[in-house]
């Protein structure tokens, strides 16, 4: 049974930036840490472990954050077609992506993680490089958006902080219940 420590964010690497925008990216920076910090020190089974009746773990969980800020940064670089259209979906498009929720055999604690955190990288650079946060698009099709509604970058930022700040909250939960360990208090 391997553990696997908790590998730390390069902050000296992240962007300089000032202002809203650097406001907006340490939030989602602490926002991330405490979701990785729910996986310290666990092996790839206990990632996997689902702890509650739904069929969420810890691992999934950051396999999930991962996608949904990578398909945000192509929103923000590629507009509304990098996401596609959520009312085509079929059944089999579904449980593809409810694989996302899950730690899928091949799959390990340290890569999700290491995945999560290029993608981090990814979008803080993307985000530092950008003249402004108000520049918005169109937002995709799907039965949770508004017909006809648009979001700027910085809407785009909010929503990854409070995603992240949600399954973090989910992760407290799970964590807590395989092994007694919190992220606060």
């Amino acid at each position: 049974m391997t553990v696997h420590k908790l590998a730390p964010l390069n902050p000296a690497a992240a962007p300089a930036v000032t202002g809203e925008c650097a406001e907006l990216l340490e939030m989602l920076a602490a926002q991330r840490h405490l979701l990785r910090f729910t996986t310290r020190d666990l092996t790839d089974e206990q990632a996997a472990r689902r702890t509650t009746v739904s069929e969420l773990c810890l691992g999934g969980l950051i396999k999930h954050v991962t996608a949904v800020e990578r398909g945000w940064l192509a929103f923000i670089t590629d507009g509304p077609s990098a996401m596609g259209d959520f009312t085509a979906l079929t059944e089999a498009d579904w449980a593809r992506r409810a694989d996302e929720f899950r730690l899928l055999p091949g799959e390990t604690l340290v890569g999700v993680l290491a995945d999560y955190a290029e993608t981090a990288r990814r979008t803080d650079e993307l985000v530092a490089g950008l003249p402004g946060l108000g520049a918005a698009q169109p937002l995709p099709k799907a039965p949770w958006f508004e017909p006809g509604a648009r979001w700027s970058v910085r809407q785009v930022l909010i929503h990854i902080i409070a995603e992240t700040a949600q399954h973090s909250g989910h992760a407290d939960i799970i964590r807590e219940s395989l092994d007694g360990a919190k992220s606060m208090g």
